[in-house]
């Protein structure tokens, strides 16, 4: 079977090694708003997609939901940098794109105008560049198509799907929100929920309470980020996580802190949200991206403004 057609640019960003690096992939539609634009391919095909673009490659695309997060994380490389220039273990953001290489000038244009620092682009003419992930050793994949999110989660690699909004300025220290259940941590729950109820859950959280919860989807990506934490003292650290979840602190609280006492995973500020909106809470952290598994979660995070990212059920 042939390759799938694949063009890689590389910029002239300090180049990272995979190895070491926290590689975070982003898709074009993740990082700039090209929702007219992906009309137009939808309505009038391929073609007439390619010649739009191309007739704009100069015009700079407006940024999409995941552009302050890539802001943040490039203040993260300078502070890592201005503390050890010789160290290693950076974010290394990558874009995929299914575009051509042909229309994807305008994607690299945009990127320039705005300066940010991403070290390679990689246009595949395939209907699934996740192929591509895990052997560039991506801990993270950021898309607006959930295909693509689907097929990376089953890969076993971290991966949501974000909706395009209104985005606010940029701001440091890189904040980064959490969901617990099917997020950071496994379904187990969700799932006696769904068959017992609430009250079955509790119970079998309680019966349950000494054993570490099963890992969840973003659990690797959330491993990597906290050990990137680990350079700094806390009070100097320039990245900030949380744990927004609807467990109740009372009764499915204890569970979840033994189990991110367990696995080592550096945790600044949790909140138990025993099942309240958590749009309020969000509006107060602000972070610069928030992962959950429930859309009306998702939701609720738009309407005050968090750029937020969906982790479907996938596996």
């Amino acid at each position: 079977m042939a390759e799938p057609e694949s063009t890689v640019i590389n910029t002239d960003v300090k180049q990272k090694d995979p190895k070491e690096a926290l590689v975070v992939a982003v898709t074009a539609r993740a990082i700039f708003d090209l929702e007219e634009e992906h009309k137009l391919y939808l309505e009038k095909g391929k073609e007439e997609y390619a010649r739009h673009q191309q007739a704009n490659q100069d015009n700079p695309l407006p940024p999409g939901t995941a552009f302050i997060f890539i802001q943040a994380v490039q203040y993260v490389n300078r502070m890592i940098l201005e503390s050890n220039p010789e160290e290693k273990e950076l974010f290394d953001i990558v874009v995929f794109s299914n575009n051509s290489p042909e229309s994807g000038v305008r994607i690299v244009n945009s990127a320039k105008f705005y300066g940010l620092e991403i070290s390679k682009f990689y246009f595949v003419s395939d209907e699934d560049s996740t192929q591509y992930l895990k052997p560039h050793g991506v801990k993270l994949f950021l898309s607006a198509d959930r295909t693509d999110v689907l097929n990376a989660l089953q890969r076993g690699v971290s991966a949501a799907q974000v909706f395009q909004q209104d985005i606010q300025g940029p701001s440091i220290p890189l904040r980064v929100a959490f969901d617990g259940d099917a997020v950071l941590f496994s379904d187990e729950t969700d799932q006696v929920f769904r068959e017992q109820g609430l009250e079955g859950a509790k119970q079998y959280e309680r019966a349950m309470e000494a054993v570490p919860m099963g890992e969840g989807p973003l659990k690797a990506f959330a491993m990597h980020l906290g050990k990137m934490r680990q350079k700094f003292r806390q009070e100097d650290s320039p990245i900030r996580t949380y744990l927004v979840t609807a467990r109740s602190g009372r009764d499915m609280g204890t569970r979840a802190l033994k189990t991110i006492r367990e696995w080592g995973l550096d945790i600044d500020e949790a909140f138990f949200m025993d099942g309240a909106p958590k749009g309020p809470i969000l509006a107060q952290i602000q972070p610069h991206i928030f992962f959950d598994d429930g859309l009306h979660n998702i939701q609720g995070a738009q309407n005050v403004g968090v750029p937020s990212a969906w982790v479907p059920s996938c596996c």
